[in-house]
């Protein structure tokens, strides 16, 4: 286009420079526009993709280095081979795909929209592109591919002067292309994460063993083009790559099977659009490339893998035998689940006056007498409670001998109480550890039922962290000491005691100090025992702290060691702040004390957490170690966090390297109330309180 003799250049509000004259310009039409070149950013209302009418294609190139903005190695651009999708890639080796565009979505971009802004995908005769545009004017982002290959997606908020990152891909290892090679499917849910499609084995176990999948996977049995060759159907992955394929998008579903059972040569097929049913055929050829399971499906598209008659036959018969073997597992079941019905039928009648019937069992405790435990807390009296809760009261007491003690009283209104009591007295009697709460012994008389544990006269750690004056008093190293002592009480718990105990309650409130400061861990009421070889478990009846609780618990029910780490990883990152998980507030995000330690991890500011009492040079190494570790604990994922035994072996030993953390679970959640304990059956919804969350010296 000419400009005339009067060209003009003008910066518009997106950041698009443009050229042209004056009345072209008014017009929106450019001689020339910046938003035609991308750097190594695309912003909003850029392209990436092509303008078929003048030929020209929109993509964006790294830069060299950090600090040297001439072409990188990476390009990130719309292939529009066949079906478009977005790749990137170093020459012409693909590093990251978005998988293909089935009319809905990039199937294998889990995130298209979000509050801050929404993605497109326009696709005519004039134009195909990817793009997206702002939805709010309190913050704006942009894409950014780094020197290394790593697209990002970074948003920047009003009143603030630093970029965030929202996400970054690669985020996982299967995004990475072609992670398990040819014909393999990658799982990132699974350890490990690489398997071989069905129908198919690796092509060298040895180099499978080894964790090296790059060669892939070969048919266990080849196809032959024989009658009964059939299909499997894979559901919830992202496409293969289009390597070799044939595309129809006329063509029914029922129209594509039959023609890929004609080529004796077509390994899979697929619709090519889902909308409205799903339509078109695509049809692969030769080895299926970059096949993973996605974690979260916006649509549903099922991708059809083609295996030879004899391995039909091997996965048909393997399904009639699973099928017998479940038929034959629910009938035992059910004739077992009769049998226990009328055993429980016929045990109760026979124990309707048995009462509370805890006084039957034998109880290989102490014994204390009611008149003994009434005389020392002078009948109970006000003066001497030092704490309540769903559980009862407790109260301090002074035995004959001059002992102190601490007495929980279970109410007699107390619903749940009862299975608590029976569960702290089976548990904590068979636990001797320096850093466990001792249990004295129990006073089970009349309707009483009370527990009798050592008394703590420095009464709980949260009374020191969370108060302003009173966190003074404990120095780094009474701290660190602390957090080293409650670190080896769980590993005994987790591993080194003779039954091993999940706590399910591990809070700042439940950490009691002696008259040295050594932490003890109590209140066992919540806690469950793992048996032989058992390592995860489900409830229905989710009960805990919430700030405190692991994403798999306080979502699922389910519960293992880990969830105990988890709980650790926000009391280490509580005492390093001395803010409370469910009540931090912060000015520039909503995120509780997990999230705001994750974005200062982030930004290399890890320091900015510790708490102004601990302002220290000498021990920052130690503090940066602390909040680390504290993040590697409170990872989403359980199978991402460290083992207690891996923690203690972190804190103690500063010259290991320690890995990255991943982003921590139940980041963003905010609450009024103050670490408030809960018991929610996962039927009903309802919450009770079922722990003592606020506690005087016992």
């Amino acid at each position: 286009m000419e400009t005339g003799n009067n060209p003009v250049a003008q910066l518009l509000e997106s950041g698009n420079l443009v050229v042209g004259n004056r009345d072209s310009l008014s017009s929106n039409i450019y001689a020339w526009q910046s938003f035609d070149y991308p750097s190594d950013t695309l912003v909003a209302d850029m392209k990436v993709g092509w303008d078929f009418e003048s030929g020209l294609e929109r993509y964006i190139t790294s830069w060299k280095s950090g600090d040297d903005p001439s072409t990188g190695d990476f390009t990130y651009r719309l292939n529009i081979t066949g079906i478009p999708q977005t790749i990137i890639a170093a020459g012409s080796t693909r590093k990251i795909r978005s998988g293909l565009w089935n009319g809905v979505e990039f199937r294998g971009i889990v995130v298209m929209t979000n509050p801050v802004y929404e993605a497109a995908f326009v696709l005519n005769e004039n134009e195909s592109y990817f793009g997206f545009k702002q939805k709010v004017n309190t913050a704006i982002t942009r894409l950014k591919l780094n020197p290394s290959g790593s697209l990002e997606r970074l948003v920047l908020e009003n009143g603030r002067n630093t970029w965030d990152i929202m996400f970054t891909q690669p985020y996982e290892p299967c995004d990475n292309y072609g992670y398990c090679g040819p014909n393999g499917i990658c799982k990132i849910n699974r350890s490990p994460i690489c398997e071989c499609l069905e129908g198919f084995v690796p092509r060298s176990q040895n180099e499978w063993e080894v964790l090296n999948w790059s060669n892939g996977c070969t048919r266990k049995m080849p196809l032959d083009c024989r009658r009964g060759e059939g299909f499997i159907k894979l559901v919830g992955v992202k496409l293969p790559d289009l390597l070799e394929f044939w595309l129809n998008k006329s063509m029914s579903l029922h129209e594509c099977k039959e023609m890929c059972l004609k080529n004796c040569y077509c390994t899979a097929y697929a619709n090519s659009d889902i909308r409205d049913g799903g339509s078109g055929c695509l049809m692969w050829f030769d080895d299926l490339i970059d096949v993973r399971e996605l974690r979260v499906q916006f649509t549903k598209q099922d991708v059809y893998i083609r295996l030879s008659a004899s391995a039909m036959k091997s996965i048909h018969d393997a399904d009639l035998k699973k099928r017998l073997k479940t038929i034959i597992l629910v009938s035992i079941v059910a004739v077992c689940i009769f049998f226990l019905v009328v055993c429980c039928i016929i045990w109760k009648a026979r124990n309707k006056k048995r009462g509370l019937g805890y006084k039957k069992v034998d109880i290989k405790l102490p014994l204390f007498d009611l008149a003994t435990i009434s005389s020392a807390t002078k009948n109970f009296s006000p003066e001497h409670m030092i704490g309540s809760g769903g559980f009862g009261s407790v109260f301090k007491g002074n035995l004959s001998t001059g002992q102190e003690i601490a007495v929980k009283r279970l109410s007699k209104y107390s619903v749940q109480g009862l299975k608590e009591f029976k569960n702290e007295v089976d548990l904590i009697a068979k636990l001797q550890h320096r850093n466990l709460v001792a249990l004295l012994g129990c006073c089970i008389q009349r309707e009483e039922l009370m527990l009798i544990y050592e008394y703590m006269p420095n009464k709980s750690l949260d009374h020191f962290i969370f108060d302003n004056k009173r966190s003074t008093i404990l120095c780094w190293k009474q701290q660190f000491d602390i957090i080293m002592g409650i670190a080896r009480g769980l590993l005994y718990l987790h591993r080194d005691s003779k039954l091993q105990i999940i706590h399910r309650d591990l809070k700042a409130a439940n950490i009691l100090l002696d008259n040295n400061l050594n932490p003890k861990i109590s209140d066992f009421g919540l806690a469950r025992m793992f048996s032989g070889d058992e390592k995860e478990t489900r409830t229905r009846r989710i009960i805990g702290t919430y700030g405190y609780m692991s994403p798999e618990y306080a979502v699922d029910g389910k519960f293992s060691v880990k969830s105990d780490v988890f709980s650790f990883g926000v009391l280490l990152l509580e005492i390093v702040s001395g803010k409370k998980n469910r009540r931090f507030n912060h000015p520039d995000h909503h995120h509780n004390l997990l999230g705001h330690a994750w974005l200062l991890w982030n930004e290399g500011r890890a320091l900015d957490l510790m708490d102004a009492s601990l302002n220290d040079s000498s021990v920052e190494c130690q503090l940066v170690r602390c909040i680390q570790v504290g993040l590697l604990c409170v990872q989403k994922f359980p199978q991402d966090r460290p083992t207690m035994s891996s923690v203690i072996f972190m804190l103690e030993n500063e010259g290991t390297i320690l890995p990255q953390p991943q982003q921590p679970g139940f980041f963003t959640e905010r609450s009024s109330n103050d670490d408030s304990s809960i018991s929610r059956n996962k039927e009903s919804g309802s919450q009770n309180v079922m722990t003592m969350t606020k506690l005087d010296g016992r």
